[in-house]
């Protein structure tokens, strides 16, 4: 399109209907969604509970601002914090923007509390953390910084998983924070070890770094529960959440323990489309939806589903990672080509690093649509062999 910035390299198809797990493009070809939108619509195209949530709010009040009370603002971070662990929380418009606001957040505390002492983010290679000139700084990765170097000058970044590396970095007294992706989404759906978070989480309490743990893509359930850190047995200083929040809705928060959260005064950050009426409706609905009794453990049965039909159809030729709906697959083949081939064959899947795909279908999908995924999934990679010999 003429009118529009060259910034994506598009798949040809243009969607104009979904319901549940399926999409419809503008020809009416129907496709299973094994994207979700980039784990964003991790409840299904049109659900009904959100849907009638957004209706209900729409013919309410769609926009206030946050120069006044907003009810629901408290309502939804009451739940987030109920769900996860106690804190305040900050609603902004996406996951760039959370973590905008969380290196904001490190940098007034090393500010404040040291005297400007302590302004070092610690990062990981392979991570990735958003768009922005701070989020693209974070993010450990060269060819999201090519163009805008040099990225900002308090950016470390270390191997993921190499905790004497991450504390030889840390070890001159001045790091503010250090940020992690459990899972590096992006990156390949790579993992982080426990025995490793655990060690970090203990270093950084030690000396006073605040651990921020990066929930954009594996939050909300994707992993199989509410939020991916616990699975480590750990709480995180400060959050970040946003894609799945509001199903498709633009919506991100950081949620920061009171002894961080505190240093966030009035004038330090703000949001003019942070929180509307409309998305919190939205949100709220979500977590609802998603904290019913048993819908996680579901996540992870269906995950393993997903995994062992797959592993057992193509065995070394796809090596999976992940847990629960959250699944890197990687084969020999370019992920772009394995994603338009997936396409011919009515999947949608989202384009990873690592030699990889991203298998991220809704965590409403039922078990049938799980094994159809799969097999069309299993289909176009052996298509791709055949073409390869």
């Amino acid at each position: 399109m003429p009118s529009l910035m060259d910034t994506y390299s598009r798949f040809q198809i243009a969607f104009v209907r979904g319901e549940g797990s399926t999409l419809w493009d503008d020809s009416g070809k129907s496709y299973l969604d094994f994207g979700s939108g980039i784990s964003v619509t991790n409840l299904g195209h049109c659900n009904p509970a959100v849907t009638e949530a957004i209706r209900r709010q729409a013919g309410l009040l769609l926009h206030t601002s946050n120069l006044f009370i907003v009810k629901e603002q408290e309502e939804l971070a009451d739940l987030i914090t109920e769900n996860s662990f106690p804190g305040k929380v900050f609603f902004c418009n996406s996951g760039a923007e959370a973590n905008e606001g969380a290196i904001k957040l490190a940098r007034l505390y090393g500010n404040v509390k040291y005297s400007g002492a302590r302004y070092k983010i610690i990062s990981m290679y392979n991570s990735f953390h958003g768009r922005t000139y701070a989020t693209l700084s974070a993010t450990g990765q060269a060819k999201v910084q090519k163009g805008f170097t040099p990225a900002a000058g308090y950016n470390v970044y270390v191997p993921f998983n190499d905790m004497e590396e991450l504390e030889k970095a840390a070890s001159l007294g001045d790091t503010a924070a250090v940020i992690l992706e459990l899972f590096q989404g992006e990156g390949g759906v790579l993992s982080a070890d426990k025995q490793y978070v655990k060690r970090l989480r203990d270093y950084c309490t030690a000396n006073d770094i605040m651990l921020i743990i990066d929930e954009v893509q594996t939050g909300y359930g994707r992993t199989g529960k509410m939020f991916a850190f616990e699975h480590y047995g750990i709480e995180p200083d400060v959050m970040t959440m946003a894609k799945a929040m509001a199903n498709g809705l633009p919506m991100g928060a950081f949620l920061a323990k009171d002894r961080f959260a505190r240093y966030m005064t009035p004038g330090t950050h703000g949001s003019t489309f942070g929180g509307t009426p409309i998305v919190c409706a939205a949100a709220k609905a979500v977590i609802k939806e998603m904290t019913r009794p048993g819908f996680l453990d579901k996540v992870t049965e269906k995950g393993n589903l997903l995994a062992s039909v797959i592993k057992e159809a193509l065995g070394d030729a796809c090596e999976i990672r992940g847990k629960g709906l959250l699944i890197g697959a990687g084969t020999k083949h370019d992920p772009k080509v394995l994603a338009e081939e997936c396409l011919k064959n009515g999947l949608v899947v989202i384009t990873a690093g690592n030699g990889s795909v991203r298998l991220y279908p809704p965590l409403t999908v039922s078990e049938e649509e799980i094994k159809d995924g799969a097999s069309r999934f299993i289909k176009s990679v052996k298509n791709l062999e055949e073409k390869t010999k």
